[in-house]
């Protein structure tokens, strides 16, 4: 033990080379993290949820559950600031979460739904309640570890990395559950448990990979100051606070509706599986196909410029989903939800890289951990209540309409077409793209240096389409502008090879 706690210490006077000799172990813990939460959450936690019979509220907890759990981090604090070992720390208690997946598996073999639900909640709430401790270290740690100028393009190609790993996961898992179903119906719930038993292998090798990474030595502790003090520190920085605002009105509207985009697809549209995977597969694919650029656009400007398009993007895709039904599913759901998918893949790829950059970019460098406690707390409390509010009022809306009708009266015709129609589910996609709309106001009063005007990013963006944008009327025009993100990629490493025998 005295060994481990040795291999585990800070690295004393850890130099830039040493640092980048680090990185490749970092996207190792990520792909391998990737596998795990993969198979733990998504459509697959919510699918393994409905075979126990679970309730709108149900399905709202599970997914509020990762979030409400992260205020175990308010003790991390402490224990961070007293210990000074954030890779002793991470690593503790990421080894004793990883097998609170097992438990989750074993729900499949308890007879009761009830008991098997209740089996798969406490192996939830504890596997993410130990997990936020990690995060609270892990946060800290890794922003002190990546330089603030490779940032943006590390963690772009990181997460293309794990991005990448996720789709055939996904795919391979998906065919598996619905092969399994088709071979045995009545053991169906048995699949899921596998999935979970692969999820903890990832796991396990994740944790084995966070030993590996180098840990920079934390300043020397200053004047003590107590877990309130800590905590008050980032609400008493006018533009950290203001970057909390943002986004925790954020995260509350996106989590409104998100969690049960799988349980609109599974219940009202009646998708497989494997049909519901596919989807989601197509937006990761998008997401990486312009992950990259965002990156470099994030450190060439600011990642408040890379938001200011990305998120008003996502929340015309939230809304774009109360089109699927009129008021029931018609010719152009499947079409226009590939669309949908394929847009918030794009927008997703440019929110998730630059929150986290300019969270991490915004708290100073080290003694960020109560910066990045106090914004995780908030962003968890607001994606925590969203769900369960949405779980405890979906019910209300089941019987509740509101439609937009356009009639054309002429000789001998008239002509009705429904041109919206609110139901059900379409009530919470409205909601939370308001309230969307509202927290990108928000985003407004937030200052990173390097900002630009939406146009500069927009223009870097679709540089590849502006001659299929000349062209629209044309057929070979509309081809073009749906082949944009290919012709990005090209683009980039045709870029790269003229670069290459310059260098």
């Amino acid at each position: 033990m005295r060994r481990l706690f040795a291999s585990l210490a800070p690295d004393e006077n850890l130099t830039r080379r040493q640092a980048l000799m680090g990185l490749p172990w970092l996207t190792r813990n990520g792909l391998a993290a990737q596998v795990m939460e993969t198979l733990t959450i998504g459509p697959f936690l919510v699918a393994y949820a409905l075979i126990f019979d679970a309730s709108n509220l149900v399905i709202g907890m599970l997914a509020a559950l990762p979030f409400l759990t992260q205020f175990t981090q308010l003790p991390a604090i402490i224990l961070i600031e007293k210990l000074r070992r954030r890779r002793l720390t991470s690593w503790m208690f990421a080894a004793v979460s990883r097998p609170m997946l097992l438990v989750m598996a074993s729900a499949a073999f308890v007879a009761s739904p009830a008991w098997a639900l209740t089996l798969l909640t406490v192996g939830l709430t504890l596997r993410y309640a130990l997990g936020a401790v990690v995060a609270c270290g892990w946060s800290s740690w890794i922003r002190d570890l990546v330089p603030d100028e490779m940032m943006g393009r590390y963690f772009a190609r990181r997460i293309m990395y794990m991005t990448a790993l996720g789709i055939p996961l996904s795919l391979a898992a998906a065919l598996f559950v619905d092969n399994w179903k088709a071979w045995w119906p009545e053991g169906q719930a048995y699949a899921y448990s596998g999935l979970l038993m692969v999820a903890f292998v990832g796991g396990a090798y994740s944790v084995y990979c966070m030993g590996r990474i180098p840990e920079p030595k934390m300043p020397p502790a200053g004047a003590t100051l107590n877990l309130r003090e800590q905590l008050a520190a980032p609400f008493r920085d006018l533009n950290f606070r203001r970057l909390i605002m943002f986004l925790g009105s954020w995260n509350f509207a996106v989590n409104l509706a998100a969690p049960f985009f799988a349980v609109y697809l599974f219940k009202r549209l009646d998708f497989s599986l494997t049909m519901v995977t596919m989807l989601t597969l197509l937006s990761q694919v998008a997401n990486i196909l312009v992950l990259r650029q965002w990156g470099a656009i994030a450190d060439r400007f600011s990642n408040k410029s890379v938001l200011k398009v990305s998120a008003p993007l996502f929340i015309v895709c939230i809304f774009a989903w109360t089109f699927t039904t009129l008021p029931d599913k018609h010719a152009l759901t499947v079409p226009l939800l590939v669309v949908i998918h394929i847009f918030t893949g794009i927008a997703t790829a440019g929110v998730s890289l630059s929150t986290n950059n300019i969270t991490l970019k915004l708290a100073p460098r080290g003694r960020a951990a109560s910066y990045l406690v106090a914004i995780s707390l908030v962003n968890s409390m607001a994606a925590g209540i969203a769900p369960v509010l949405g779980g405890l009022t979906v019910d209300f809306f089941i019987n509740q309409e509101l439609s937009l009708m356009v009639e054309w009266s002429g000789r001998g015709t008239d002509v009705v077409i429904e041109a919206l129609n609110f139901k059900h589910w379409d009530f919470f996609f409205l909601f939370a793209a308001l309230l969307g709309a509202y927290s990108i106001h928000r985003l407004a009063f937030v200052e990173e240096t390097g900002e630009v005007e939406e146009r500069i990013v927009i223009d870097e963006i679709l540089i590849a389409t502006r001659q299929s944008v000349k062209n629209l009327s044309s057929v070979a025009g509309l081809r073009a502008l749906t082949e944009f993100p290919i012709e990005m990629l090209r683009r980039e490493l045709r870029k790269r090879r003229r670069r290459k025998p310059r260098e």
